[in-house]
């Protein structure tokens, strides 16, 4: 995790090459055209959005969906150096804190390929490609270790290293998976709290703690988990109190799950009759996690409007990077199954 570095920071200048970059995002407007597109031309679109060059660094090799999804990943790549590389001082401390949140993916990423049996070449080749230079360390790890342990073992020393190695015996995928999840939120909520912090950085940072145990306690529900397992994936931290998370383990329908979650004055419950109907209806999660997603960005965009000379225009225009790849991602995978445009309409994030 990154620790809050010393120097003078550049807020003016960050903040507005943050939101210069944030105008040059896919609008509304422009992900609706694409996704009136048909998979043959979609990918030449997007190319032509700013991904051009990640774009001819794959085309040699891969191709279609594949070929998309790589160049989009490396493109996000490029972008979170590119912007750490422009902020200084305690402003690039603050702003590493939310990037750092990207390796511990890619942790994820190698242990669920190792997990499950992916071959040395598939993991280079296709999930973790070496075209990509930030892939490099992973790889690494890829090629020198045989089977999940031996892959923890050589995660050792880094900041997600220490947390894996705590398991005694040997831990499941998603034992490792909610350590990384612990582990990332309560150093960043460390860094936060200190003399440098930033209170609305950690405001945000508790809200994402309570999104991510009120889903978890919703598929907890969906998987039958145990009462105790339930419990032992709250991520502490957030401002929904320990007692309340104690009790939502407990329940065992959603309509009991956010009943429970009311008596917190710290639980937001706008929409969720809403989306409990969706989620019932479709058998899915994605509207509680759409719900809950559009809740931080308008955070996170009202941080940035706020305070406009702050870490919030930078961390802001990540996330809306972000977004913008995911919606990509989906926009290019549903085409390529033949999923109706109204569905794919759906799972989009604007």
């Amino acid at each position: 995790m990154a620790s809050m570095a010393n120097g003078r920071s550049n807020l003016y200048n960050a903040s507005a090459r943050a939101k210069a970059r944030k105008a040059t995002l896919i609008d509304t407007t422009r992900m609706r055209q694409l996704l009136q597109q048909g998979p043959e031309s979609i990918g030449v679109s997007i190319g032509e959005l700013g991904y051009r060059s990640e774009m001819d660094l794959y085309a040699s090799r891969m191709s279609g969906a594949d070929a998309v999804e790589a160049a989009l990943f490396h493109n996000m790549d490029n972008d979170l150096s590119q912007v750490l590389r422009f902020c200084q001082g305690h402003l690039r401390a603050l702003v590493a804190i939310y990037v750092e949140r990207f390796d511990y993916e890619k942790a994820k990423t190698v242990l669920r390929a190792v997990n499950g049996g992916a071959s040395d070449e598939l993991i280079e080749t296709q999930i973790l490609p070496s075209e990509n230079p930030r892939n490099a360390p992973w790889l690494q790890i890829v090629r020198t270790t045989e089977g999940l342990q031996e892959a923890v073992d050589a995660m050792s020393g880094t900041s997600w290293g220490r947390a894996l190695s705590r398991f005694e015996g040997e831990p499941t995928l998603e034992d490792l998976e909610n350590a990384l999840d612990m582990q990332y939120f309560s150093d960043a909520l460390k860094a936060v709290k200190g003399r440098d912090g930033s209170p609305r950085l950690l405001r945000y940072l508790r809200m994402e703690i309570d999104h991510r145990n009120v889903i978890n306690q919703f598929r907890g529900i969906r998987q039958e988990m145990s009462q105790e397992k339930r419990s032992s994936i709250v991520i502490p931290g957030g401002k929904i109190d320990s007692a309340t998370m104690r009790q939502a383990s407990q329940i065992e329908t959603d309509e009991e799950l956010i009943e429970t979650l009311r008596r917190s004055g710290s639980f937001d419950d706008t929409g969720f009759e809403e989306a409990m109907s969706a989620a019932k209806s479709l058998g899915s999660l994605d509207p509680y996690a759409e719900l809950m997603s559009h809740q931080r960005h308008a955070m996170l965009k009202r941080f940035s409007y706020l305070s406009p000379v702050s870490p919030f225009p930078v961390i802001h225009y990540i996330e809306c990077k972000a977004l913008e790849v995911r919606n990509l991602r989906l926009l290019v995978r549903g085409k390529s199954v033949g999923l109706p445009d109204e569905v794919i309409e759906a799972h989009l994030d604007y």
